[in-house]
């Protein structure tokens, strides 16, 4: 078999089992954020201060983007005085372990290494955040005018021209309490990122009044229409990962690749965590890739240390995260991932 129908096997073949995983899983994302009430679950996190590192993780596993993605969720977190713990636990669960991730860990490598892939990052943004809380940088995020001007202004106008509501206005309008839009509907605008769904469809009832008589239907519809628009936004990415699969298993040296990241190395798993934060590492590419990369001898352990480092925190990323947090809190976020994919490569190295 000549080395071209090899890679183009393998691209149909990853690109394939790929597509079918990320319809299914945006079919099931677009209806838990639906009919799962994601503003009435933040706002309850200022009540479970204890709980809230968990509460973060949590509601990070529903937030099927990067990281870049959800910082306007956790400006909304922030102005609604969501303590740091809780905060930096969702920016390290939403890109490490949401379901898009999760299934295609498990599409690609199997239920063992998703089970315990999710249960080394799980684990680590709960404790992430519980251990901020206990440190003198339990303050380190911004609140109130430093979230204002232009951070978090940009972050709500660009949910602004929504249907039937006319411009962003205070609640109050609305017959609510006077909370701003962002406060009250955050994730909404992280769904402007990934789909037009407008704050007046199916999340209606928190800042509109009333759902009307159609609201179940409307629902519906807002969820397919969410789950079309995030397949379109990853399926590129996938296909992409798929092709340099496809390439890589067809012409790429098994002796190169066995000669740098091979081999019970511990150096190696270092660099790659390392390597992975200037990088903006998109999973949906990474993963196909690793596979074949795997196949050709590279060790698991880095393997997965790139993944949870380029994944958990990329320098674009980093840039972002610094809107909502302070330069010692940002510190912390990278380390914790750092040291998440150190220690998440060595179990897959050496004790799984």
């Amino acid at each position: 078999m000549d080395k071209l129908t090899i890679a183009l096997n393998e691209f149909l073949h990853v690109g394939g089992a790929l597509a079918i995983v990320i319809a299914a899983v945006s079919v099931l994302t677009g209806f838990m954020r639906e009919y799962i009430p994601q503003d009435k679950l933040q706002q309850k996190l200022t009540k479970h201060e204890k709980q809230g590192p968990l509460i973060g993780a949590l509601i990070g596993m529903l937030t099927p983007f990067c990281s870049a993605s959800v910082v306007p969720v956790t400006m909304g977190m922030a102005t609604m005085g969501v303590s740091l713990g809780t905060v930096l636990s969702f920016l390290i669960s939403a890109p490490l372990c949401n379901f898009v991730v999760l299934a295609m860990i498990y599409a690609t490598f199997g239920l063992k290494v998703t089970s315990i892939y999710l249960a080394i990052t799980f684990i680590a943004a709960v404790v992430g955040g519980w251990f901020i809380t206990k440190t003198p940088w339990r303050n380190e995020i911004k609140r109130g005018d430093e979230l204002e001007g232009g951070k978090a202004a940009p972050t709500c106008s660009a949910a602004a021209p929504v249907s039937g509501c006319g411009d962003v206005k205070p609640v109050s309008d609305c017959g609510a309490q006077p909370v701003s839009a962002c406060e009250a509907q955050p994730m909404a605008t992280v769904a402007n990122d990934a789909a037009a769904v407008d704050l007046c469809g199916a999340h209606s009832t928190a800042i509109c009044g009333s759902a009307p008589a159609g609201a179940e239907s409307s629902k519906a519809q807002n969820a397919l229409r969410f789950a079309m628009a995030l397949f379109k936004k990853i399926m590129p990415y996938v296909l992409l990962g798929a092709l340099i699969s496809g390439l890589s298993a067809a012409y790429l040296s098994s002796e190169l690749v066995e000669k740098y990241v091979g081999g019970d190395n511990v150096l190696s798993i270092i660099i790659a965590a390392v390597i992975g934060v200037p990088l903006y590492l998109r999973i949906e590419m990474a993963i196909p890739l690793l596979n074949v990369l795997i196949v050709k001898g590279m060790g698991m352990g880095p393997a997965m240390a790139l993944i949870i480092g380029g994944t958990g925190a990329s320098l674009p990323e980093i840039a972002l995260v610094s809107a909502v947090l302070k330069p010692k809190a940002v510190v912390a976020f990278v380390m914790i991932v750092l040291t998440t994919a150190i220690i998440g490569g060595l179990l897959f190295q050496y004790v799984i």
